[in-house]
């Protein structure tokens, strides 16, 4: 299996990858010096740096280089570390590249009124493919959202069946009503997408967590919701609420989680929490 190949593969199917490359040598190692490695999320490989106990610890450091994001180099010198690097190297050491490979994120803005517009906006500046969808098309059509990578029109429920969400999915909700957030939620939280949004108050969130739980759904799927959306910066206008929400998806997107824990959980995340612990 080719390994440029298989990243093409594995970016349309939103997963993310770290490719493992030598990029220097000094004496004698099993393969060539600018041989190539790719690691799935899975632990799985394509290629080789030249096997043994050290390709097995690239492999999981390529791991969390796929979790954490940031691309890391390894060095590995056969004199002074004997157990791990033997029968990767034969006598020589390498520095090994580990950068991770990561899907185009996309965005799906359910709800195409005045804040999903600014939200489209400050969302396609940080680098997110955008796709929107709505029941109004006086709301969603391409006057309104010239690049959006997909506009889908039409009666909720089944335009949300459309969508092909993957871990580099990214949901808000921002829909004009209690009911269809709902549903949106309820959707959402069957997929693979590694964020959901929903606007609306305290209230308002709390009552849609206890409805769905009602419905079966258990509390610890709603671990990963943000509600009510964006990080809490005082925003009152669409165009400072939109900013607030981009916000919070690159803080997802980048894994700078701790970077915002001073903000405190949503009200969904504090009933979970709650709920776990009495």
């Amino acid at each position: 299996m080719d390994i440029y190949e298989e990243i093409i593969n594995m970016r349309k199917q939103g997963r993310t990858t770290a490719l493992a490359s030598i990029i220097n040598t000094m004496g004698s190692i099993p393969s060539s010096d600018t041989a190539k490695m790719l690691v799935r999320d899975d632990g799985s490989i394509v290629g080789t740096i030249g096997g043994g106990a050290g390709e097995m610890e690239v492999i999981q450091i390529a791991r969390e280089v796929i979790n954490k994001g940031k691309p890391q180099t390894i060095s590995f010198n056969l004199t002074k570390r004997p157990g791990i690097d033997a029968g990767m190297v034969c006598g020589g050491s390498l520095d090994i590249f580990v950068e991770p490979i990561m899907p185009n994120p996309t965005l799906y803005i359910i709800g195409a009124g005045h804040t999903g517009l600014t939200t489209f906006r400050a969302a396609r500046s940080a680098g997110f493919d955008v796709v929107v969808v709505d029941e109004r098309k006086a709301f969603a059509n391409r006057d309104r959202y010239p690049d959006a990578k997909e506009i889908v029109v039409g009666e909720l429920d089944e335009a949300l069946a459309q969508l092909s969400l993957t871990p580099a999915s990214f949901v808000v909700s921002l829909t004009p009503g209690h009911q269809t957030d709902m549903r949106v939620l309820r959707w959402a939280l069957g997929t693979e997408a590694s964020y959901i949004g929903m606007m609306g108050s305290k209230r308002k969130v709390t009552g849609i967590f206890q409805e769905l739980q009602k419905e079966g759904i258990p509390a610890e799927r709603f671990a990963n919701v943000h509600a009510p959306i964006g990080l809490n910066i005082g925003a009152d206008t669409p165009e400072e609420i939109a900013i607030s929400i981009v916000a919070e998806l690159i803080a997802c997107r980048r894994h700078c989680s701790a970077n915002v824990v001073h903000l405190g959980l949503s009200p969904v995340q504090e009933d979970v929490r709650l709920m776990k612990v009495g």
